[in-house]
């Protein structure tokens, strides 16, 4: 199977999904990249903030960040090639460029009572609640 390496821009935690306003877009992409696991893919995940050495030590990704700065993170690479920068793909997009099925990338949302879409998380620091003001919790800390 192939090895897909993500180099996130930086940010409190390896994942971003943490804190009291987290970005929808973020919490897609965990469960995207949850699904890949799932699906056999080797997954690499870089945060420039908490692994810069990741970062200098890939030419392709210190050659984007050379040319475009951090506008080129995230950058995904499959393979080593550069195949998304700038922003984080679709898990359709991904699926097919790792010659993964269409029907297993269609994800189930959650509607909740007044049709908003629901996400859940466990937290990114390993606590079951994400907000730093509730007792117990370690993200970003």
């Amino acid at each position: 199977m192939k090895t897909i390496q993500v180099y996130d821009p930086p940010m409190c935690c390896s994942t971003g999904v943490c804190g009291p306003a987290v970005d929808p877009k973020l919490v897609r992409f965990a469960a995207d990249v949850k699904w890949l696991g799932e699906q056999g893919v080797t997954v690499e995940r870089y945060n420039l903030a908490q692994a810069p050495i990741a970062f200098a030590e890939n030419e392709v990704v210190r050659a984007a960040l050379t040319a475009k700065g951090e506008a080129s993170l995230p950058l995904i690479l499959v393979e080593g090639k550069v195949v998304f920068s700038g922003s984080y793909p679709p898990r359709e997009g991904l699926a097919g460029l790792l010659g993964l099925s269409a029907e297993s990338a269609v994800r189930f949302v959650p509607v909740g009572k007044e049709g908003n879409r629901v996400a859940k998380s466990s937290g990114c620091c390993g606590s079951s609640s994400a907000d730093p003001a509730t007792p117990g919790s370690r993200c970003c800390s």
